[in-house]
């Protein structure tokens, strides 16, 4: 790329007017860019709720899918946000602006249904960048319940010598089963999948299907509940044992 090309698709601004801002932004928002703002700001939320962010640091992001995410210095998730498929604009209020002060930065994202609105006013703009963003490939997820379930469908004697699986998915009461078998003995096995180390809840959600299941059989049916995962909680074995529930420890994809 020449750097002709490079500037049509990058455009940064350091400490800039809030008129600069504006333009830029707008710009941006024309030729459908990924809009970044860093400044001092208040954020201002009506829609289902209403919320204020008194004036701070703060990153904000501007998708041209219509999203828009406020960052502080912390944590992963956005302290405010709205979903895509809103409109994006951007103005100056020269009525927010104090005496002497240039004219306001605020930028306003809108969306219609439900009826929502997110508006962020700059006191002060650090930085604008606007980036032309072409992104074609989709997120391919490794490690999923869907890898751990495919490790234990090749090759059931993961879960234990002689198991052999009847269905996937399968309905009760209480939801779908991950996977539906039964032992060496003939005793129905009802498998749930995790990827990731787990706590009380998953054996609370085994538990569940245990006992829609019983519920569902005949009643002399045996049926033996186990938690498939990396690992769980010291609390979350210790209630496997009191509720008579199994576990083993299996990743999502070979580790070997």
């Amino acid at each position: 790329m020449t750097s002709s090309e490079q500037e049509t698709h990058v455009v940064t601004l350091q400490d800039p007017t809030p008129e600069a801002a504006r333009e830029a932004i707008d710009a941006g928002f024309d030729r459908e860019a990924l809009v970044t703002v860093f400044g001092r700001c208040t954020v201002d939320y009506d829609g289902r709720a209403t919320s204020r962010l008194e004036a701070g640091d703060r990153h904000v992001m501007f998708k041209p899918d219509g999203a828009a995410l406020v960052h502080t210095d912390e944590g992963q998730q956005p302290v405010n946000w709205q979903p895509p498929g809103c409109d994006h604009e951007v103005f100056l209020d020269a009525e927010m602006a104090g005496d002497g002060d240039e004219s306001t930065l605020c930028m306003r994202s809108r969306r219609s249904t439900p009826e929502e609105r997110l508006l962020i006013t700059f006191d002060r703009v650090r930085q604008v960048s606007t980036f032309a963003v072409t992104d074609p490939s989709e997120l391919a997820l490794t490690g999923t319940e869907a890898d751990l379930k495919a490790r234990i469908l090749d090759e059931p004697a993961l879960l234990e010598s002689g198991f052999t699986p009847l269905a996937t998915e399968r309905e009760t009461p209480a939801g779908a089963v991950d996977i539906y078998g039964e032992d060496t003995d003939g005793r129905t096995v009802v498998v749930e999948l995790k990827r990731r180390r787990v706590g009380p809840d998953a054996v609370g959600q085994l538990r569940r299907y245990v006992d829609a299941l019983e519920r569902d059989l005949h009643a002399d049916a045996a049926i033996r509940g186990i938690l498939v995962a990396p690992s769980v909680t010291d609390r979350a074995k210790r209630l496997l044992e009191r509720d008579g529930l199994e576990f083993v420890a299996l990743e999502p994809t070979d580790e070997s």
